[in-house]
């Protein structure tokens, strides 16, 4: 057999290689596909869930910040007052010697 007679078996086999690596190509790469999508399905739903852990701890931040603002605003309140009671203190102090001493003489 000469060189030229076996090409077209030759030509044959490449063929069926060409369809097999072809089919085999194809195979993976829906295999890829599929995989990917199970990794977003996947993905998906673990951000869902940590967006949900996420939301669900900032309420409680929110929470303990409100009751800490109420918190300081009672305090600041009661200091309000008790600096407010203590001037009125140092104010009757001082008419209480103002009376003592009687009133001052105008020139």
């Amino acid at each position: 057999m000469t060189r030229l007679e076996e090409l077209p078996s030759r030509m044959d086999r490449l063929e069926s290689q060409f369809v097999q690596l072809r089919t085999e190509i194809h195979d993976e790469f829906s295999a890829v596909r599929e995989e990917m999508r199970s990794v977003q399905t996947g993905l998906g739903a673990e951000i869902r869930s940590g967006d949900a852990g996420l939301r669900q701890e900032m309420r409680s931040v929110e929470t303990g910040l409100r009751e800490a603002i109420a918190e300081s605003r009672v305090h600041t309140r009661v200091l309000f007052e008790e600096y407010v009671g203590r001037l009125a203190v140092v104010d009757e102090g001082k008419n209480a010697k103002a009376r003592k001493r009687g009133p001052k003489k105008t020139l």
